[in-house]
């Protein structure tokens, strides 16, 4: 795979994440609006744990502010963590903080210096180790397991972080409402489905053809090891990894010094369904290339500890596995190395490290859409919405006609209060490259009409063509909710109630639950805001069955969505260098 090229099977995955849960997206954010001026003020959070996970309750944590010039002036607030290792710091004028935390019985952790822009909310969770601690585990070797130096391109000025542990999660862990929490949770996992994107197989004929050429070819020879190779490496890449395994098992009992073959093998193992295997294999095969030096074997070790990630990602090992993917990085810094280091600190809320491990590969790939928009979302879950926006439009502008940035440009616009301008003018040009693609009317619709409902000389003129994209739209996919919805939000305000009420019925209609959590929350958002035009028309018995029907999938989608949080396991960071653990 090129970077910068998106196979149409990842574009489809984030599609199906982003579309349907825009459906809150055009609900105001009552406490922003009436924040004022403190808006413009920024909010330093986080958590501190020891070197196995565990909450540090009661240390002291100072925040120091430099406010003189060149940073010589500085003013400092104190704090401490309760008793789930959690602290806070709000109200911040922006600027450049750094800090320290402290407990009797541990070290002395700093981190900084940290910028902070207005509105902006950091999270930084730090590590305490004993005051007996040695060098942080994880960080990344000076040289490779082979003896030699490993390539150090401009990336690998070591990280300044290492991943010290792992803890169950405590809480949401986001930033702002509930509905960008979940927004930030759904794009991350519609940025790891991007990760899982193939290079475009030649015709299903051509394949099919090859396929039915080899199985001829074992059938006459079944102790051939290049015929049972071949053919169980088709099978792998056509997805048919259960099928490859005999052949490829055959193929390594004729040939077990075979690297390639037991590579393949491994692949088989993890496409069928058998991590266990898979790990056996792959780590029988680390064992075997440690003891050749060829430059092939180098990389090739890059492929294994990419493909043992995977792995242990599967076997719910997320700490192995984001230590595998570091070190196919080290070994080969490569887009998709780095691309998957960085997703999987990002879905475990790594979201500094993820941020820097994204930042250094759009330097070293800078025609890679996919890190750009990767950056993006790590920016957007940590609370910089301006600058994630950025990086959308970024990724747009590098490949105007990839459809993946403007979705995901769509639904992190959506739940901003007024969309950049940049933004609108990007999601305007893709409704005009796509012009039959019904999410592409539907965000630029909702960008419009939040400018709009921003603006002080909004018109009737702007409302009409945000319904007219709004009603495109829903006549290009009749089953997109979302698109109801926000119809009926539109026909609302202008005191419309009766075509409000068949939107909100339709939104119900295409909606149904247990399908997705994004349309069951389209669903849910779609029932309160029937009951609230049920409420305005005089209808009092029908205005408390929606209601009720509203609480009733609240209560459900919340006990779901905290059961999923509760099952993520969350990296424990420790700060490397001169931000690492002093004695």
């Amino acid at each position: 795979m090129t970077s910068g090229h998106f196979g149409q099977t990842g574009i489809h995955i984030a599609a199906c994440v982003l579309a349907a849960m825009a459906a809150l997206a055009p609900a105001r954010v009552q406490s922003q609006e009436s924040a004022g001026s403190s808006t413009l003020q920024g909010t330093v959070q986080g958590y501190v744990r020891d070197s196995t996970g565990r909450p540090v309750a009661n240390a002291a944590v100072f925040l120091q502010h430099a406010t003189g010039a060149e940073t010589l002036a500085t003013q400092t607030q104190i704090a401490h963590t309760d008793s789930e290792g959690a602290y806070r710091f709000a109200a911040l004028p922006s600027g450049t903080y750094s800090l320290r935390v402290e407990k009797s019985e541990y070290g002395v952790a700093t981190l900084g210096p940290v910028s902070l822009a207005e509105k902006e909310t950091k999270q930084i969770d730090l590590a305490l180790g004993s005051r007996k601690t040695s060098e942080p585990q994880g960080a990344l070797p000076k040289k490779a397991a082979t003896g030699k130096p490993a390539p150090t391109p401009e990336f690998f000025d070591e990280p300044q972080f290492t991943v010290a542990g792992v803890t169950q999660a405590t809480n949401s862990g986001g930033h702002g409402s509930d509905i960008v929490l979940r927004t930030a949770e759904a794009l991350a996992r519609a940025t790891v489905s991007l990760s899982k994107e193939s290079a475009p197989s030649s015709s299903a004929a051509a394949s099919a053809a090859t396929e039915s050429s080899l199985r001829d070819a074992v059938a006459r020879e079944p102790e051939n090891f290049e015929a049972n190779r071949r053919l169980g490496k088709l099978l792998v890449d056509n997805e048919k990894a259960a099928e490859a395994v005999p052949y490829l098992e055959r193929a390594s009992r004729l040939n077990p010094g075979d690297d390639d073959n037991s590579y393949e093998l491994a692949l088989a193992y993890a496409g069928a369904g058998n991590p266990e295997r898979a790990r056996t294999q792959a780590r029988a095969l680390l064992v075997h290339q440690d003891k050749t030096h060829s430059a092939k074997a180098h990389q090739d070790r890059a492929e294994v500890h990419r493909l043992l990630g995977d792995v242990e990602e599967k076997l719910g090992n997320p700490l192995e596995a984001v230590r595998e993917y570091q070190r196919a990085a080290e070994l080969d810094p490569s887009e998709p190395n780095l691309f998957d280091w960085g997703t999987e600190l990002l879905i475990h809320r790594a979201l500094e490290p993820a941020i820097e491990v994204f930042t250094k590969g759009d330097r070293l790939f800078p025609k890679s859409v996919r890190m750009l928009v990767a950056l993006g979302v790590a920016r957007y879950a940590r609370g910089s919405y301006d600058q994630a926006a950025q990086c959308l439009v970024s990724a747009s502008d590098l490949a105007p006609d990839n459809p993946t940035p403007y979705l995901f440009l769509g639904k992190m616009q959506s739940v901003e209060i007024t969309p950049t301008e940049e933004s609108v003018e990007r999601l305007a040009r893709f409704a005009r490259l796509q012009p039959d693609n019904a999410l592409a009317n539907y965000y630029y619709a909702v960008s419009l009409w939040k400018q709009s409902a921003d603006a002080a000389d909004s018109d009737m003129e702007g409302s009409a063509r945000v319904e007219a994209l709004l009603r495109k739209a829903v006549h290009l996919d009749p089953k997109l909710g979302a698109a109801y919805l926000q119809l009926g939000i539109l026909y609302a305000q202008r005191a419309d109630f009766s075509p409000a009420i068949a939107a909100y019925q339709r939104a119900i209609e295409v909606s149904p639950e247990g399908v997705s959590l994004e349309s069951e929350e389209t669903l849910e958002a779609s029932h309160y805001r029937l009951g609230q035009a049920y409420l305005r028309t005089g209808d009092k018995a029908r205005a408390q069955e929606q209601l009720r029907l509203h609480d009733q999938l609240a209560r459900k989608r919340k006990e779901n969505t905290e059961r999923k949080r509760r099952e993520i396991q969350e990296f424990v960071i420790s700060m490397r260098d001169k931000n690492s653990v002093s004695q």
